[in-house]
């Protein structure tokens, strides 16, 4: 039920004070979210993105998805209807710092092949933001393949310039967060 400017955002209340931490501290140019939905994440980050006066926002999604028309309006987001895979990623060098943040699918395939996508576009310093890794916590991990906490512990034991940052995962106390293992920090190129 929770919701950004009448539109749902489907995240724990604890990370969206959690990314606006992020957000200030980084300073991102660009930010790509992976997983519109309805959008009101989107929102949310474009307008943490016109408080700091600078960056945008680009969201991935599927075709099928009907995103609100209020993301076609902020002058900070631009929308990309044909799934990550179909990204375009040759502009991206135009940006300084990247932070990735991806909600899509959370089958642990979608989620490693956009780590392996997304991933050296992170700027150091930056995030790559893999969400609902608390799937694997509530049991469902076979529903989803093993789910985002296997992609990244995959990913993890072969990338060395990532880490897990516990500081995010663990800010409210330990694993209050729907991003568990889920905040991996960008160390080297």
């Amino acid at each position: 039920k929770v919701t950004y400017k009448g539109v749902p955002a489907i995240k724990c209340p604890f990370d969206y004070v959690i990314y606006q931490m992020i957000v200030f501290e980084v300073q991102p140019d660009l930010i790509i979210e992976i997983g519109t939905n309805a959008g009101g994440s989107a929102l949310y980050l474009a307008d943490l993105l016109e408080l700091n006066k600078k960056g945008e926002l680009h969201t991935i999604d599927l075709p099928g998805n009907k995103a609100n028309e209020l993301l076609y309006k902020h002058p900070r987001i631009k929308v990309f209807k044909e799934g990550f895979q179909n990204y375009d990623s040759t502009s991206l060098a135009d940006f300084k710092t990247i932070l990735v943040i991806e909600d899509g699918s959370h089958m642990y395939e979608d989620s490693l092949a956009a780590l392996k996508k997304f991933s050296p576009f992170v700027s150091t310093g930056s995030y790559y933001i893999v969400e609902d890794g608390i799937i694997n916590n509530l049991g469902l991990e076979k529903e989803y393949n093993g789910g985002p906490q296997k992609a990244i512990k995959e990913f993890i034991s072969k990338n060395k310039n990532f880490i897990t940052d516990d500081k995010w995962s663990d800010f409210f106390g330990i694993g209050n967060t729907f991003n568990q293992i889920g905040y991996l920090r960008k160390l080297s190129k």
